[in-house]
């Protein structure tokens, strides 16, 4: 077993950075403390920084400076290797691991690029630097256009070299393989590889294999002139706009580029008016050759157009570009977000993960990073699918995320807004959004609204609803979205990116109710502060509680963080610790405290404390040197909402903390409030809570 693991291949662009990426993935939530690894890159940093490790630094927020998580550049290992001085290059090797293993917990090390020439050379200094550092291999064999013979053949050959060279061998992937041959291939691997060796299978995606806009442009060398904002728009098909217009438009399929010369208006306002046209599938760019700009009144008429395409201009003719063009080979950046999630998620979704981490991960992580916490939200969230109802279908933001969940596979959603507008606002904000994998629904025009209005009026009536004040209410999205949730149609509601608090929550507070033993419905947010996560209550929902309240308040946030894998340790926070202080704010939070202890001694919890003891170990143990809580506060309950809501906020925007939340909790099914500021992020995080929540 091992706290490091090397990931290696024998060829370029065998799809190393989708495996750094899914193993990253997986490992923040299982430590805190990760490191990423490239002992040797291609080009030197002041020429151009290696893209993997831009890629992994960026997604996982990693602090390591870059000149840490590099030994040497690949002419440097050459030249060493000429002066026949190879044991300088891994003794250097060595030693920049072994520095990056004090400070952290789990190293991942990934192999060079094979760029270049001396393949065979880079495949043995693999296995050499694997074996110096004694860690086990992850080995990636590209398949794409081999058959199952000589995938087979490739991959018990590279094994091979690693176990003769006393290297092991943890795990092998066979990556890009023809879909048609994937069953066989399983069936020869079960057949001729060891027994106790994991294999896994990747069939080719054309989604990560082909190129982006912004790589075809660095590849062709182009100027952009239009749609910079776009150039994640991947390329599947590449077309020649040579032709008569209607042929060019009849060979359009989805994701297109359109090669044609400059001065082609015809063409290039067809392709952009296509673009826009439901008849017609979505373009992906169009490059303007030979050097030729379009003429002053076309540039005119683009400029004038809501929705474009990226448009770039390049000096060689259509040919050469068309050539440039079919050379250019995908890469993961860090500003492709999208394929780094598909690259997650394909990870995911072949990788046998369980089995990975029963061989790979051999110790348990004291507390909860940020990333863990949300890894772990996701996994949860996953186990279970849970059906989750979004109100508020006219705003860009909940649509954003919506596409985000869906792509995730995490919920399923059902939207509530018109179709049409849906459609439209998905095609404007160029969302990959698959709109028949989610329920939309009218609520006017819904077959569910005559049931819904009955129901209300019986729930309500002797609060004086009448039957046309039923129907009224109906119409309003949050009363529907809360009917979906009580009539077991959704397990769960979030809203409020368009409405207020009071908006949101009042339908759940009218039929929904409280649970038993529950009179008061509270919030917490989950804290994810640079180390630790922390759980803020109550940040939203209550001014000023009673003692009594204050006390259910407490009860109930700590049985949230114990939801979500957070020991609670609950500080009941005032301006004085202890018994230092008097007045009459803090004898309420005193009581607090007591009717917490009564009500639920298994809980820790300390009362009046300010926040510095609470969550300052220094401080702690000076103020109250005897406390289980003090300095290490988990759970922090604010006296007012004046004071929570403030701290939250502040805490949130001087630290850079993710404030996940409002969470309610009280409610008999969960219906959870957006702040009207709220981000796509703060949108996909309370889906994923909420959904975790209805699995209770």
């Amino acid at each position: 077993m091992s706290n490091a693991i090397y990931i290696a291949s024998s060829e370029p662009y065998s799809g190393k950075t989708l495996i750094a990426l899914g193993l990253m993935n997986m490992l923040s939530g299982k430590t805190k403390k990760i490191a990423y690894f490239k002992p040797v890159i291609n080009e030197p940093p002041e020429k151009s920084k290696d893209l993997h490790i831009e890629t992994i630094a960026s997604h996982f927020g990693l602090t390591i400076n870059y000149e840490d998580m590099y030994a040497f550049t690949r002419d440097q290992v050459l030249h060493y290797r000429s002066e026949g001085n190879l044991a300088y290059v891994i003794d250097r090797i060595i030693s920049k691991y072994k520095k990056l293993e004090e400070t952290h917990d789990f190293i991942l090390v990934e192999g060079t690029d094979f760029m270049g020439e001396g393949l065979s050379f880079e495949f043995d200094a693999n296995v050499s630097i694997a074996k110096n550092l004694g860690i086990p291999v992850f080995l990636i064999l590209n398949g794409e256009g081999y058959s199952v013979d000589e995938t087979v053949t490739s991959l018990l050959s590279n094994y091979q070299t690693f176990n003769d060279k006393e290297v092991q061998v943890l795990s092998v992937l066979a990556n890009k393989i023809n879909p048609v041959i994937a069953e066989e291939l399983e069936t020869e691997l079960s057949k001729r590889l060891p027994k106790d060796l994991l294999y896994s299978i990747i069939p080719l995606n054309k989604d990560l294999g082909n190129p982006t806009m912004k790589e075809i442009t660095d590849s062709v060398n182009g100027k952009i002139l239009f749609g910079g904002n776009l150039l994640t728009n991947q390329v599947d098909f590449e077309i020649v706009g040579a032709m008569q217009l209607r042929n060019c438009l009849n060979r359009l399929k989805d994701n297109t580029l359109v090669v044609t010369p400059g001065d082609r208006a015809d063409i290039i306002v067809a392709i952009l008016q296509a673009n826009i046209s439901k008849n017609y599938p979505k373009v992906a760019g169009m490059i303007l050759t030979g050097g030729l700009e379009p003429e002053e009144p076309i540039i005119r008429l683009i400029e004038g157009l809501q929705t474009v395409v990226p448009i770039i201009q390049v000096e060689t003719g259509t040919f050469e570009t068309v050539t440039r063009v079919s050379n250019t080979k995908s890469r993961i950046y860090p500003d492709n977000k999208q394929k780094i999630e598909l690259a997650i998620n394909t990870f995911d979704k072949f990788i046998d993960i369980k089995t990975f981490e029963d061989k790979l991960v051999t110790f348990k992580p004291e507390g909860i990073t940020p990333r863990m916490f949300q890894y772990q939200l996701l996994k949860r969230a996953k186990s279970h699918k849970k059906h989750i109802v979004l109100p508020e279908g006219n705003d860009d933001r909940v649509l954003t995320a919506a596409a985000q969940l869906m792509k995730k596979n995490v919920v399923e959603l059902t939207i509530l807004g018109k179709k049409e507008d849906i459609k439209a606002a998905v095609k404007r904000l160029n969302l990959s959004f698959d709109l028949e994998t989610v329920h939309i629904i009218n609520p006017s025009e819904s077959e569910l609204y005559d049931d819904f209005v009955e129901t209300l009026y019986e729930l309500r009536k002797t609060k004086n609803v009448n039957m046309e004040m039923a129907r009224d209410m109906m119409t309003d999205v949050s009363y529907f979205g809360t009917m979906m949730v009580y009539k077991g149609l959704a397990d769960g509601m979030v809203s409020g990116a368009l409405h207020t608090t009071q908006h949101t929550i009042r339908p759940a507070l009218q039929f929904v109710k409280t649970k038993p033993m529950v009179s008061t419905v509270s919030s917490v947010f989950f804290m994810c502060l640079p180390d630790r996560v922390c759980v803020f209550g109550d940040c939203a929902v209550n001014p000023n509680p009673t003692s009594e309240q204050l006390a259910e308040i407490a009860i109930s946030s700590a049985e949230s963080s114990i939801m979500f894998g957070i020991e609670p340790k609950i500080a009941m926070l005032s301006y004085s610790s202890g018994t230092s202080g008097q007045g009459e704010d803090v004898e309420k939070v005193r009581k607090a405290t007591e009717i917490v202890k009564q009500l639920r001694p298994d809980l820790k919890v300390e009362g009046p404390i300010q926040y510095d003891a609470a969550v300052d170990p220094t401080v702690g143990k000076q103020k109250m040197p005897n406390s289980q809580v003090a300095g290490q506060a988990s759970v922090l309950i604010f006296p007012d909402l004046n004071t929570g809501n403030n701290t939250y906020k502040a805490v949130q925007r001087e630290t850079g903390a993710l404030a996940i939340g409002p969470m309610l909790q009280g409610l008999n099914k969960p219906v959870n409030d957006l702040s009207r500021g709220c981000t796509v992020d703060d949108i996909f995080n309370t889906v994923i809570i909420t959904a975790i929540q209805s699995q209770q």
